[in-house]
């Protein structure tokens, strides 16, 4: 994984180093700065993300979703179906869409932001499907993978996921410090195995990789 950014260089962080630091090809370049570019642009009139993030935008949400790529890798991408919690504006599960890693289902029940997510989807072209609406509500369909970031706590995810959740999925999780009080706070009603990875982009931020999740038949 790559070498984690100061805080203090975070400013600085340009479209231009994130080419650089990802490798990405042009044409997936060209779709991720037209991404910006709405976001931009239709962030001045909903409020898809905090605002004291703009400035440092390909760092705090483009360069720090790119992270997950690395626990996705090799996998097929005709076939891998990943379930988006919480989507919000798209992160991180419509910049991971533009890297053909497979079928993205976005999960979001505010309209704006599925409207935003949706013009997105038409002008990139990337492999995304948007649920405007509860998890809850969502027929269950087989995923292999669910991400998050900045949704909710570890126990309430499992919640939320636990009918797209089977033997073989595997939870990435965007956290921050709170992390470790997390997994314990889950661990008193759910089993699983956790890996812990040192964001990219925050100091205090990790990425949990969750695995062999089941749920506990008892509650203490």
């Amino acid at each position: 994984m790559p070498n984690m950014i100061p805080d203090s260089q975070s400013a600085i962080f340009t479209d231009k180093i994130f080419a650089q630091k990802t490798g990405v090809s042009r044409e997936t370049m060209a779709n991720i700065h037209v991404y910006a570019s709405l976001l931009t642009k239709w962030q001045k009139k909903i409020n898809l993300v905090s605002q004291s993030t703009m400035p440092d935008l390909w760092s705090r949400h483009f360069y720090d979703s790119f992270q997950l790529k690395a626990q996705l890798a090799g996998l097929n991408a005709e076939k891998t179906k990943i379930l988006d919690i919480g989507s919000g504006a798209g992160f991180p599960g419509l910049l991971l869409s533009m890297l053909d890693l497979g079928e993205f289902h976005m999960v979001e029940s505010n309209n704006k932001k599925c409207t935003f997510m949706r013009q997105v989807v038409r002008e990139t072209g990337c492999d995304a499907v948007i649920h405007n609406e509860r998890i809850e509500n969502i027929t269950p369909f087989h995923v292999d993978y669910i991400i998050s970031r900045a949704c909710a706590p570890l126990n309430k995810l499992f919640d939320l996921g636990r009918n797209f959740i089977h033997e073989e999925t595997i939870c990435l999780f965007l956290k921050g410090q709170t992390a470790e009080e997390e997994i314990t706070d889950a661990r008193r009603r759910w089993a699983f195995e956790v890996e812990k990875f040192t964001s990219v982009t925050q100091d205090r931020g990790i990425l949990l990789k969750v695995s062999h999740i089941k749920a506990l038949r008892h509650v203490d």
